[in-house]
């Protein structure tokens, strides 16, 4: 199992970024795959999530209405478009995956993960 995440960069508040998680060694079909972020000094936490196996989306509500999950059935890849970016966004982001579904309260715990690609700095500066 890999996943590779990629997008990451330097970019105002207010400004977009789209993150891409390449990944192989597994189908979205019997695994739920989402984003992550970690800010210096504190703990991982989850953005966004695709469950199994409902394909249901859950967001976080730090950025609820302005970061959107999707999956690319075609090349292995998920994506996460960022709008409205601000500077309390400013992490480093990762993309994890999991076997098998998860309760609602569960799904955005980083600690239910079992596989981790390595992560990409997102800066919000002005």
């Amino acid at each position: 199992v890999q996943l590779q995440a990629s997008g990451g960069g330097l970019v105002q508040p207010g400004g977009s970024l789209r993150l891409s998680c390449a990944f192989s060694g597994f189908t979205l079909d019997y695994h739920s795959i989402g984003w992550f972020r970690q800010a210096p000094g504190k703990e991982r936490e989850g953005v966004s999530i695709i469950s199994r196996p409902d394909g249901r989306t859950r967001y976080d509500d730090s950025v609820e209405g302005r970061f959107t999950i999707s999956r690319d059935n075609t090349k292995n890849l998920v994506h996460l478009q960022m709008n409205e970016l601000k500077p309390e966004d400013t992490a480093i982001y990762y993309c994890a995956a999991r076997k098998g579904r998860l309760v609602v309260s569960a799904q955005l715990d980083a600690r239910q993960y079992e596989y981790w690609g390595q992560g990409t700095q997102v800066t919000v500066s002005s």
